[in-house]
């Protein structure tokens, strides 16, 4: 079939001319105006579409002479929003009169020339009576109609059928809008939330097209209207990413992919894909919002129009009585439902009054008034800085409030009144966050942090520091460098606006600066190293600064994704905590067994001494999420090639290593030395192998019976890895002044089978001794840090650790 941007017959062809040739040259032609874009191309696609279809109309009802017929565009097409791909919604409305074959032969000659031209159409033939029906049965139909829009033909048809179709929606809104918006959050279930996808679906997510789509449906109800401020600006720009999209990639989709946003945001004139997604994600949180304020007006419009006949019944010929209000807090009180200003308050003399507000609603688990916060936008004046205290206590309130914290924030965010207070924000509003084990965009993982920290404030002693602490830890990420170098400076500056004295702000600044300091300690560092616990130790300075630490270590992994928490990473964050702890008690660091029952240890190491093989033991706890994995334990008798040997055992059945440790140990009353692996598995598909099969494998690769690489190799070939993003290469560095017992290497790379088996095997290659390994895997990306020594046992000169990382590096190249 031949496209219309294959179709050019020349500059003579008139996109009148039914036949495709001329309209076909005439929207390429129009596709290609470079100073035509956004509404002003859509309109003009609709209405060259619209020319050709007439002429095609008027020849078909010429050669079969239907009359009483008329052509009608629906759905985008009838809103006159034709993106380059759109397909085209078509019903063909007649009175019923004419004979079926005249009638299907006047079709054919509509729905043929559209689909010669390869354009994907939606058709259907109906009377009016028949559509009407059909809108009754069927909301996505009846939805289609509301924009139901005479293309040629009868005008009359349809004017008598919107006026049906309009009567029985707003007759029928009671039940159709809750019909409405279960769909709209079934598609949100299947589609996601579109700011927080870094390949959004502009038109099924939750915030998308189909959303303010809904909204129009709602307020030609006449039962609720949606907040108008920026929402017309909010679908326009995403029906230009949308044009952009169609023309970057020739196709009809709507799914914006990594691979085609650079290009979509060259196309849109934006400096580069994070400033498109940043521009779908604030035009998708003004959709979003709108449709959170117009379903809870629905809901309470319903409820009161259920109520109305009881109430009458009840009360006679007297009015409804007028909604109680009972206070929230000064100047707030609840009422229907919702938090909204007393009437006796006034924003204009009470500058801590927003604070007040949110914080009131917050703890009571209430929604805000958007009126409220519309005159809160309006009226209130600017704090003093630095803030008064109950302006801070508010804050921190508000932020410990839980759950509820997230819907008022935004509320209060939407109206401009969140940057008003905290300038900084602005730089982190709406930002995405390319690391896919990232949920969330910068400004609500923020506010996802301190929800996750509200729940662990009865650990710490300042919870008002853990926090504030949590709200800014990420705030450096709307500045160019590392994040938390430039969050130091931030976190310091409003600490001090917020009111905290100095001695706060620079604790502040240090949980900031350090907030990543726990987790990459104890993923990717020996903890039996003296220098390692002293080095966080001398960090972080105090306990209490120790303690806030633990908690928003916890709360920041938590509120990042599934990947990045688990039992495993919490209790290796707790030992070390343990550790620093002692040492700032003024304890020496002391080097402590692996976190596994002793007895089972010992078990464990006995078995492989006396078997001189491996021995292996699998820990799947009914508490953990499987999604992080299970816990491998395995014991093998020191010996060359154990590292490379188990990776590669476990990547050819399949299991996914998030997290590793390796270590040596001598058991007192057993000559010789036992390797204690602990590994955090996850099956890549299916279920997790026989133990027992892993054991017989393992012993195979070590006595050289089972060719590891080849078995790897042939698996690589068997099934090639998909093109997709290409990702940047690893990068292989010696991590100085950590260890004064190893050379500690540091590997990044992108996860892939086998890694840590190539990795093992360069090292084996290269002659050094691994002391401890340890591996964590967050989404797409691994980090592994490894200890070596010489055959002597101790670290590398500086020329050596800077030869084996190259070496490494070009394995893994």
């Amino acid at each position: 079939m031949t496209s219309v941007e294959e179709t050019t017959n020349g500059p003579d062809n008139d996109p009148r001319d039914p036949g495709p040739s001329g309209y076909a040259a005439a929207r390429l032609r129009l596709l290609q105006e470079e100073s035509r874009s956004g509404p002003s191309r859509r309109s003009a696609l609709s209405g060259l579409t619209d020319d050709w279809l007439n002429a095609l109309f008027a020849t078909a009802v010429r050669e079969t002479g239907v009359r009483g017929a008329a052509l009608v565009a629906v759905g985008g097409y009838g809103r006159g929003e034709l993106s380059p791909r759109s397909d085209l919604d078509l019903l063909l409305l007649h009175d019923g009169k004419a004979q079926p074959r005249a009638l299907a032969a006047l079709a054919d000659r509509l729905w043929y020339p559209v689909w010669d031209l390869g354009l994907a159409l939606d058709h259907s033939v109906r009377t009016p009576a028949e559509a009407r029906k059909t809108a009754a049965e069927d909301l996505k139909v009846h939805l289609g109609l509301l924009d139901a829009r005479p293309v040629a033909g009868d005008a009359g048809l349809l004017a008598g059928l919107r006026t049906s179709v309009l009567a029985d929606w707003r007759n029928q809104a009671a039940k159709r809008l809750p019909q409405l918006h279960a769909l709209c959050r079934d598609r949100a279930d299947r589609a996601g939330e579109l700011r927080f996808l870094l390949e959004p679906d502009l038109k099924e997510a939750r915030g998308g097209l189909r959303d303010a789509t809904a909204l129009r449906a709602v307020a030609a109800s006449w039962l609720a209207d949606a907040p108008r401020e920026g929402l017309a600006e909010a679908r326009r720009r995403l029906l230009d990413v949308r044009d952009a999209l169609h023309l970057v990639t020739g196709r009809a989709t709507d799914r914006l992919a990594l691979q085609e946003q650079d290009q979509v945001a060259a196309r849109l004139g934006l400096m580069d894909s994070d400033a498109l997604l940043r521009e779908v994600y604030e035009a998708a949180r003004v959709i979003a919002y709108a449709g959170d304020v117009t379903w809870r007006e629905v809901g309470r419009v319903l409820r009161a129009r259920a109520a109305r006949p009881r109430l009458r019944g009840l009360l006679g010929t007297r009015g409804a009585p007028a909604a109680e209000r009972a206070p929230l807090a000064e100047g707030v009180v609840e009422s229907d439902g919702e938090a909204v200003l007393a009437l006796a308050a006034r924003p204009d003399r009470d500058p801590v009054l927003p604070l007040r507000f949110g914080a009131a609603a917050a703890q009571a688990g209430l929604p805000v008034s958007l009126h409220s916060v519309r005159r809160l936008a309006a009226q209130a004046k600017p704090l003093p800085v630095p803030w008064p205290a109950e302006a801070r206590e508010q804050l921190v309130t508000l932020l410990g409030a839980g759950e509820p914290t997230v819907g008022v924030w935004e509320a209060l965010e939407a109206e401009g009144l969140i940057t008003r207070l905290l300038p900084d924000w602005e730089r982190v509003r709406c930002r995405p966050q390319r690391n896919p084990v990232h949920t969330w965009t910068v400004d609500r993982h923020l506010i996802e942090t301190a929800v996750r920290a509200s729940a662990l404030t009865r650990r710490v002693s300042r919870p008002d520091l853990l926090l504030m602490a949590a709200l800014l830890h990420d705030i450096g990420k709307g500045w160019p460098g590392d994040h938390s170098v430039a969050g130091e400076t931030i976190a310091r500056d409003m600490a001090v606006r917020v009111g905290f004295d100095a001695e706060d702000a620079a604790v502040l600044a240090v949980l900031v600066r350090h907030h990543l300091l726990l987790i990459d300690t104890a993923t990717r560092r020996d903890l039996d190293d003296p220098a390692t616990v002293r080095s966080v130790a001398r960090v972080l300075g105090s306990l209490g600064t120790l303690e806030i630490l633990h908690a928003l270590t916890e709360a920041d992994a938590l509120a990042t994704g599934p990947a990045a928490w688990s039992t495993w990473r919490g209790s290796l964050v707790a030992d070390l905590v343990e550790r620093v702890a002692a040492v700032l008690r003024g304890a020496p660091p002391a080097a402590t067994e692996p976190e596994i029952p002793g007895t089972e240890l010992e078990r464990l190491a006995v078995e492989a001494l006396r078997t001189g093989e491996p021995v292996l033991a699998l820990h799947a706890r009914e508490e953990e999420d499987e999604a992080v994995g299970v816990e491998l334990v395995l014991a093998v008798p020191d010996q060359p090639g154990v590292l490379p040997a188990a990776a590669g055992v476990l990547a050819l059945h399949r299991l996914t290593v998030r997290a590793a440790d390796l270590r040596s140990l001598e058991l007192p009353d057993l000559p010789g030395e036992v390797l204690v692996l602990r590994w955090r598995v996850a099956a890549e598909y299916g279920a997790l192998p026989q133990a027992a099969r892993l054991r017989t494998d393992l012993i195979r690769a070590l006595d050289g019976s089972l060719d590891v690489p080849a078995k790897l190799a042939d698996r690589e070939a068997a099934y090639p890895r998909r093109r997709g993003v290409v990702p940047p290469p690893p990068r292989v560095g010696v991590v100085p002044d950590v260890s004064s017992l190893a050379t500690v290497l540091e590997v990044r790379a992108p996860d892939a089978v086998g890694l840590l088996h190539r990795i093992g095997r360069a090292l084996e290659g290269a002659g050094v001794r691994v002391r401890s390994a340890h591996v964590s895997t967050l989404g797409a990306n691994a980090v592994d840090t490894v200890y070596v020594v010489d055959a002597d046992g101790k670290p590398l000169g500086a020329p050596d650790a800077a030869a084996l990382a190259a070496s490494v590096q070009a394995a893994l190249a």
